[in-house]
């Protein structure tokens, strides 16, 4: 028992002179000699997810990892740390260490990059001390491994909601907080990594996964996360070899549980069963192995809590604490989101929100005048916004790009024409037109709206944009030309042909037709002409026979009529006829003298 308690007394001295020399100025900086990594080459098994679930025990069924509804306890105090100091059963090995118990780890607990935000993308490392200084910490220790000759963080990580580095699907024990406050431990695939129904706000890797339901996983671990080598021997001697070991887990009540023990490897500290055992032991139900070795770091209120394996450079007498990678930060609560969505003011862990707004996160609007501003109205669900306007408020007006209610639609201008946000209609560059600017100025026409006419020589087309004539058409509008052209020449050729087939169809009378008729009508009047004439002729002819050869003659009426002869005398005035001498010589000729007529 003596000896016992002197043992106790040396831990205790070596811890309080390890202390005061970690924080007695800038000694020096850690010479990362005491290296625990568990592969030699890379990180991570290259095996798929398919394989670690097709080799899981048959009662875990597909499901390669382990859900718990995290703790939401808001009172004080945040967090509980525990300094314990305990032999390793079966060995005369004592340990030193802290245990963290978490009430509320989705408001309280965050994964860090080193130095802060964008430490991992510039592969910066920084001490766990200079990280909890920087964001508040009330108690911090190391987190995921990194690559220790260009400091390049490894793993999955999130932190605070911010997706810094995806590992790619690589199969090692992870730990997260989703947003609903879901604790998950195992093994996760890309799609559950990358899961934006539920996403992750808080994520980690490790190596083996320590505990899973109560039990003891490290055999399984070792078979899903490879026999691979290591620095330090083979991924089983990882697993196997006493050192100072970071590990994270929870209980039965969601609590998160975060654990640390100081050692050195293969002089001090805890194999990994021992260490699975121990927390099984105090109740931890599911919870995965973080890096350790020299990493393994612990802090309270930004200083250092454990006692360093790394030797300092240049004095290798001292230890000094090692750079590392993501710590896991335990801080005063913390509205979710940190801006509590932008519309209110966040303290004590809760959103104090604007006037409009309600919910934890502020993010729900309380519907009334002027909540929607100019461009909204107030219902029930909320505010309903004018086409052409979005938000909760209503005053972000659409994206170049969309229009229309909840700028739901999608322009459709071409040619770089600009779309209205409210109804869609687009404003057309000049040398287009068309609802949707999809047609190019048509020829002698440039400018907005193709209102302007071009002024080229010869009536030559222009530039349909700025209306410029030293310009040559090209691709569609060429085309275009040509084609228009060829239609033309078709049309005109079309045309021709047409007017000559009616021309030949039509009835006409040839020349030596004409001239038959013109002769022949000719013969006509001619011989009507001498038709008419001839009667005309004639008696004129007879007229002048009978002034040639007439006789007058005398013959009494009485000696006509039967009566005697009257003594010749002169013949009476109006009884002298004149007649035909052909035709008296014949009167005369029948009657004979001395004879009377019937």
């Amino acid at each position: 028992m003596a000896a016992d308690l002197a043992k106790c007394r040396s831990v205790w001295l070596l811890l309080v002179l390890g202390l005061w020399l970690a924080g007695a100025g800038d000694v020096g900086v850690s010479m990362n000699d005491d290296l625990l990594l568990p592969y030699a080459h890379g990180h991570g098994p290259s095996h798929t997810h398919r394989h670690v679930r097709e080799c899981q025990q048959v009662a875990h069924g597909n499901i390669t990892y382990e859900t718990c509804p995290s703790s939401q306890h808001a009172g004080l105090p945040v967090a509980e740390s525990s300094v314990f100091e305990t032999d390793v059963p079966g060995t005369s090995r004592w340990v030193y260490g802290h245990m963290t118990v978490v009430h509320d780890p989705l408001r309280t607990l965050s994964v860090l990059e080193p130095g802060g935000p964008g430490g991992c993308g510039f592969n910066h490392r920084a001490q766990v001390e200079e990280t909890a200084q920087a964001a508040g910490c009330l108690f911090a220790q190391n987190g995921g491994f990194f690559n220790t000759s260009k400091g390049q963080c490894l793993g999955n990580i999130v932190s605070d909601g911010r997706q810094v580095r995806d590992s790619g699907g690589i199969q090692n024990a992870q730990f997260g907080i989703r947003k609903d406050g879901t604790l998950v431990f195992g093994y996760l695939s890309e799609e559950d990594v990358l899961d934006q129904e539920n996403p992750f706000v808080q994520l980690v890797s490790g190596v083996v996964w320590l505990l899973r339901n109560g039990e003891v996983y490290i055999n399984q671990s070792l078979e899903a996360e490879c026999d691979s080598t290591q620095e330090t021997g083979s991924f089983r001697h990882f697993v196997e070899v006493v050192s100072g070991r970071t590990a994270v887990g929870h209980d039965a009540e969601g609590k998160v549980i975060l654990f640390h023990i100081d050692g050195q490897t293969e002089r001090r500290g805890m194999s990994l069963w021992e260490v699975a055992e121990f927390l099984r032991k105090y109740g931890v139900v599911n919870a995965i192995n973080l890096d350790g070795g020299g990493s393994s770091t612990y802090v309270v209120n930004s200083s250092l809590a454990s006692y360093p394996s790394d030797h300092c450079v240049p004095d290798s007498r001292w230890r000094c604490a090692r750079a590392v990678s993501t710590v896991l930060c335990v801080h005063p609560p913390r509205c979710q989101p940190d801006d509590c969505s932008g519309n209110g003011i966040c303290g004590d862990g809760h959103c104090r929100c604007r006037d409009g707004w309600t919910g934890a996160a502020c993010d729900l609007l309380l519907c009334r005048p002027p909540a929607c501003g100019d461009h909204g109205v107030c219902t029930d669900g909320g505010c309903v916004c004018d086409a052409g306007w979005s938000g909760h408020n209503c005053s972000q007006e659409c994206t170049p790009g969309l229009y229309g209610d909840g700028c739901s639609k999608t322009c459709v201008c071409a040619h770089g024409g600009t779309c209205d946000p409210v109804d869609g209609s687009c404003a057309c560059p000049p040398g287009f037109h068309g609802n949707m600017c999809q047609e190019e100025c048509p020829l002698g026409f440039y400018g907005v709206s193709c209102r302007e006419e071009c002024r080229c020589e010869d009536l030559c087309p222009c530039d349909p944009q700025t209306g410029s004539c030293k310009t040559s058409p090209q691709g569609e509008r060429n085309s275009t030309l040509h084609r228009a052209g060829h239609c033309l020449a078709k049309q005109m050729f079309t045309k021709w042909r047409k007017e000559e087939d009616d021309q030949r169809q039509r009835p006409y009378l040839t020349e030596r037709t004409w001239l038959i008729f013109t002769v022949t009508l000719s013969s006509l009047l001619l011989a009507s002409l001498v038709f008419h004439l001839m009667p005309a002729y004639k008696a004129c002819n007879m007229g002048s026979r009978f002034l040639e050869r007439q006789d007058c003659s005398y013959v009494p009426l009485g000696e006509i009529n039967g009566g005697s002869p009257p003594s010749r005398r002169a013949p009476a005035k109006g009884a002298l006829h004149c007649e035909d001498s052909d035709s008296q010589e014949d009167v005369w000729s029948q009657l004979g003298p001395g004879r009377s007529g019937p």
